[in-house]
């Protein structure tokens, strides 16, 4: 009997595009992220550990608010997305903002700015970041008539090596703040926010005056959105679970087991 083909697993790999392109193994959670951005509040927070997949949602995310149409091929989301907009996508990674004092901190901020700047022209930004997200969404609203996406995984990352710490975390979560603040004015020129952390929110104390987030980390109907549930694990994968048990011996329901 011939062995079925199986697709690499994509170990490591956050890019959404780069699994999809080569063909890697995914598991489908697009009707989920179309569930996610058209029901409810659009403002999203999720909660999981670490290693669980957030970064890969994020990206998902990423492309599909980019209208990618492409890369959903084959999967829930094609059918249930009937219009593919594309819109303007600000998508910031703070996992790498750890290990920060305040003005390190503030140019690690200034440099993700910076980034998104040169995407719209933006020469002669403002002096604070908060000023120059701000401009950023409204450059970007106004250069493409469409409200923005910002996507934020793991919001907390910069505070969570300091947060037992009274005095240094009161200073690094002023300027996390700062930053953040204006997704609160901002409103009307936002289609979706999103934020991923391993902490909650109301915890840091960052998003006092952002009280419309809905936290989904513990909703039933996202519970699956991350990670692999048991279904997927002995629909999706069965596969690779008969190639796992002959290798070691086992059956099936073995292997499973």
């Amino acid at each position: 009997m011939e062995k079925k083909q199986l697709k690499e697993c994509p170990i490591g790999i956050q890019d959404f595009e780069k699994i999809i392109k080569n063909d890697f193994l995914y598991v489908d959670k697009t009707r989920q992220v179309y569930e996610m951005t058209h029901k409810g509040s659009p403002y999203v927070f999720l909660s999981r550990p670490r290693r669980f997949g957030k970064s890969l949602l994020a990206s998902t995310l990423h492309y599909y608010f980019d209208g990618r149409r492409d890369l959903f091929k084959g999967l829930a989301i094609e059918q249930l997305e009937k219009d593919w907009v594309k819109y303007p996508v600000l998508h910031f990674d703070m996992s790498l903002g750890k290990h920060m004092d305040k003005d390190r901190l503030q140019r690690f901020l200034g440099n993700r700015l910076e980034e998104h700047e040169k995407i719209y022209g933006i020469t002669n930004p403002a002096v604070d970041n908060n000023d120059r997200l701000t401009r950023l969404i409204l450059t970007a609203y106004e250069q493409t008539g469409k409200q923005v996406v910002v996507l934020i995984d793991e919001y907390d990352a910069p505070l969570l090596d300091i947060v037992h710490e009274e005095e240094n975390l009161p200073v690094l979560r002023n300027v996390m703040r700062n930053f953040y603040s204006p997704l609160k004015g901002c409103d009307k020129y936002l289609r979706f926010v999103f934020l991923t952390g391993i902490t909650k929110f109301s915890q840091l104390s960052i998003f006092s005056e952002l009280n419309n987030i809905k936290n989904v980390s513990m909703e039933p109907e996202f519970a699956d959105i991350c990670g692999i549930s048991k279904e997927e694990l002995s629909g999706q994968l069965s596969d690779y679970i008969d190639a796992m048990a002959e290798a070691n011996g086992y059956t099936h329901d073995e292997m499973l087991e």
